[in-house]
């Protein structure tokens, strides 16, 4: 017999990270076309600490809000869908934690169309960190990019979070990876995860980068964002693809990007958006972590109760890894 209610961080306006605290709450009902978790873990995303910041005052913020754009854990009540009681799935997206309650709680009432089963035996914590991590990353690699084996990859962001995961399953596809970083100490991390070279960004990255690869780099995966998308465009070879995923330099806008003029003949710009997975594309990325036994990158631990010194630490975009909250 389910318990009547549960806990959950409830949102209704913008706070500080040491606002945030459990409440009580009814136990949400299952209803046709939605399925009840037990969240068992989730990842902290930026987008989260964003809307606890300030998006959370916006009129499309259905207040109040159970914060939360992914999660993984058991089906306690599977309603109508392919789903069974007991089966171990993932959720993440498709206005999760935004249009209605999210995984920053003991129970979440979820669509079945973003819920997706997962065969794996990574422990809780490990496969919290993957469902929007590493589904970015594989989305961007292998359904935009098409990145085969003997391609050389360019991984601009390379210690955020996703790119991290697209080292990691970039060199499981068999590329060979050049990631990027602001940080001296950093580059030498990136080589531990798996780069085959590190280069750093900043004043005249293009030459630097140019006088290793002067042919430049088939794939280049864009996560700091406009600010350096031209820039990228510009050390792409020919026929090679450009796919804009990050937004890591706070630029959210190109003024005056004039597309023929500035995407070089012969070269590719796409991008790659995260909010309506399939459950083919989740087998496939799951199989491939599960064969090249990969392991996450975890960069801190914390419990349900401790969600706002979880915050804290990512509202400092300071840690190398995933934020990781265990219910």
């Amino acid at each position: 017999m389910l318990e009547s209610g549960m806990k959950a961080v409830v949102l209704t306006e913008p706070c500080e990270a040491e606002e945030m605290k459990l409440a009580e709450m009814s136990m949400p009902e299952a209803k046709p076309g939605w399925v009840l978790i037990k969240v068992r873990a989730f990842g902290i995303n930026h987008s989260e600490v964003l809307l606890r910041q300030f998006e959370v005052a916006q009129p499309y913020i259905n207040k109040p809000i159970v914060p939360g754009i992914e999660c993984v854990g058991e089906v306690i009540d599977p309603s109508d869908s392919r789903f069974k009681k007991g089966q171990r799935v993932m959720a993440l997206m498709g206005g999760m934690g935004r249009s209605f309650n999210g995984s920053y709680a003991e129970y979440a009432l979820l669509p079945a169309r973003i819920v997706f089963a997962v065969d794996s035996a990574l422990s809780w914590d490990e496969l919290a960190a993957i469902p929007e991590t590493y589904y970015t990353a594989y989305g961007s690699l292998a359904i935009s990019l098409q990145l085969a084996v003997g391609d050389l990859l360019l991984v601009r962001g390379g210690t955020s979070t996703v790119g991290l995961a697209a080292i990691q399953l970039a060199k499981a596809i068999g590329a060979k990876v050049v990631a990027t970083t602001r940080s001296e100490k950093k580059s030498v991390m990136l080589k531990d995860y798996g780069a085959d070279d590190a280069i750093l960004e900043g004043d005249d990255f293009r030459s630097r980068f140019l006088e290793k690869y002067p042919a430049g780099a088939n794939k280049v995966l864009e996560l700091i964002g406009a600010s350096t998308l031209r820039e990228s465009l510009r050390l792409t070879a020919l026929h090679g693809i450009v796919c804009h995923t990050g937004l890591l330099g706070g630029v959210f806008g190109m003024k005056n990007f004039d597309p023929i003029k500035e995407i070089p003949s012969g070269t590719y710009l796409t991008g790659f958006y995260s909010n309506y997975p399939t459950q083919a594309q989740i087998t496939a990325m799951m199989c491939l972590i599960e064969q090249s036994n990969i392991h996450p990158i975890i960069a801190r631990q914390f419990t349900l109760d401790h969600i706002a010194e979880a915050h804290r630490l990512a509202e400092q975009r300071s840690q190398i890894g995933k934020i990781v909250v265990t219910v």
